[in-house]
Formats: C-alpha cells, structure tokens, sequence
C-alpha cells in the first residue's frame, strides 16, 4: 500500500520538512517499537508479581515511542522555525520541520530509561530523584533551544549539555558504586548497561547540533539518525537490560509491590512475611528457579529475600515508620 501520509496530512509551511521516503523509514521504526513493546508486555505476565517493575517500565518507554513515530510517520507534530544558517542550498531563515512530539516523547521515556537503571542500583531515593530532574532540563533546553531561530539557541544547548554530563557522572560514579554494595554481579549488570545507554546519549546532542540546531542535514536524514539512536536507545537497550536483570535475584533490592490490604496492618503482615521466610528456612526449600524468557511463573507474588538481622543492631518496626 502506498504511503500518502504526506498528501493526507500536509505541511504547507515548511519548505525544508521530510519526504515520502523519510515517512517509510519512521513508519518502519514505528513497527520495530510496536513489536518490542508487545513482546515485553507479553513477557512481563511471565515474572512474578512484584518484580515487574522493570518490565513495566520498559513497556511505559515502548509504548511512548510507539505513538510518537506513529506521529512522525504521518507528518503530525511538527511545527515550522526558521534556521539560523544557509546549508542544503537554503538561505537563511528557511522554514524547517522541527519535531516538538519527539521532545515530548523523551519527557517521558528518558526519565523512565534511568529509572531502568537507578533502580536496580541501590541509589538513595533523593539522588533519583535529582537525576531525573537533570534529565528533564536536558530535554527541556533542547525543546527550548529547537524552537528558537535566533543563536540564542546555542545557550540551551549548553545548558543542556551540563545536565547531561551531570547524568554521566552519576550514573559512572555515585549509581555504579552503590551497585557494587549489593553485590559484584549487580553492578557488572548496572555498568554494562549504563555504558551502552550512555555512550547512545552522548550521540544525541551531535544529532540535535547538526539537524535542530545548526539545520546541517536535511530532515529526512535527521530521522534516520534519530531513529537509529532511538531503536538502539529503547528496544535494543530494554531488551538486553531485561534479560542482564533477569540474571540477578530481584528480590534484593526490594522493590515489590504489595497490596493495600498488606500494609492495613503492618505488624501482622511483617509477622506472617518472617513466618513464611522461617518455614522455608526450616523445610530447606529455595523460590524457584528462572527458566527462560518466559517462564511459567507469572501467576504468582515473588518471593520475599530473607533479611538477615543481628542482635546488636538496633531495630525499628515497620509499623513505627508508620506513625512517624
């Protein structure tokens, strides 16, 4: 079937926007992040109730990017800005395509993506939260920064730059280190990762200086180049990241989720959760062990790791934080 997204959905401002071909290669991006995202919302029915955090978080990034390239395919989200210099035989001041839903689309999923990370860290829940917000300058100064036609814009993209090497520093210095205190294989797993998504980020700002920014390229390659990053940034990344973390016993860094009812009563449900750890701890019996991609196991609540507690250490009830 033809594509005719372009005559459907026309530009009738922009004199430098995409072309049919650069509408086939987003459609064909959108079908890689469609197929990623339905296999891992398939695949997070397969773990254990409370340790689908980082499944579910893969498929919040999938589907984002899933409905912004249906965007971009059909030549919606865009908004025309004229450029500050004469390249591809344009003059100053042409109207380019620039892409806020792009921007909108990494609001959404850069913040996830370091969640993928952080959290199987170990980092302190106040550094996370800085972490996140850099990113969000990060994206915000380069939506700011594309929108503006002046050299002005070059100011954004500095600032934008500094949060993205405050982000590198965490994830290479405070994250890897508090990794490394749960155990040598977390952090092997949260290293690996973070270099891989680490070296894709530091291509974006060379993608943004040479489309958005200096209008170098012209948006058809401005497209392959994001959509290159973007798969490798978001499908290949999220898989490999799932399957390094499916290595690793969850349970550890505490993550699950429980229900209302279970902290209703937060004495009962601490005594019962240490009754059930005792039992299995008597009965000599270990959880299950994983098996695959998609394993069998899905229909029932992860098993609690067993905290070990030593009797000069100071103790506070859950309960206590409660009230407090």
């Amino acid at each position: 079937m033809a594509n005719d997204a372009l005559l459907v959905n026309p530009d009738n401002q922009s004199q430098l926007g995409i072309t049919t071909h650069g509408s086939d290669w987003l459609w064909a991006v959108f079908a890689v992040m469609l197929l990623t995202d339905l296999v891992v919302i398939g695949w997070h029915f397969t773990i254990p109730r409370g340790q689908r955090l980082f499944h579910q978080l893969g498929a919040i990034i999938l589907t984002t990017a899933t409905i912004a390239y249906f965007s971009m395919a059909s030549n919606l989200g865009s908004t025309p800005i004229a450029t500050e210099f004469a390249y591809l035989g344009y003059p100053i001041g042409t109207l380019r395509q620039i892409w806020y839903v792009r921007y909108i689309d990494w609001v959404i999923t850069t913040p996830a993506l370091l969640l993928e990370l952080t959290l199987a860290s170990g980092l302190p829940l106040s550094d996370i939260i800085t972490l996140v917000f850099f990113d969000l300058v990060m994206i915000i100064t380069g939506l700011v920064g594309a929108l503006v036609a002046s050299s002005y814009k070059w100011g954004y993209y500095v600032f934008g730059n500094l949060a993205l090497f405050y982000i590198l520093w965490v994830l290479f210095g405070p994250a890897r280190t508090s990794a490394g205190a749960i155990g040598p294989a977390y952090k092997r797993s949260f290293t690996s990762s973070a270099a891989v998504l680490s070296f894709l980020w530091f291509l974006y700002p060379i993608a943004w200086g040479i489309a958005d920014g200096a209008s170098v390229i012209h948006p058809d390659s401005e497209m392959i180049f994001y959509g290159v990053l973007d798969v490798l940034a978001k499908p290949v990344f999220i898989i490999y990241h799932l399957f390094s973390l499916s290595k690793l016993d969850l349970t550890a860094l505490r993550l699950q989720s429980g229900k209302f009812t279970d902290s209703a009563d937060v004495t009962h449900h601490d005594r019962e959760k240490h009754a059930r750890a005792n039992d299995m701890a008597t009965a000599g019996t270990a959880a299950p062990a994983k098996k695959g991609m998609f394993s069998r196991k899905g229909a029932r609540d992860a098993t609690p790791a067993v905290v070990t507690t030593y009797d000069n250490e100071p103790r506070t009830s859950q309960a206590t934080y409660t009230a407090a």
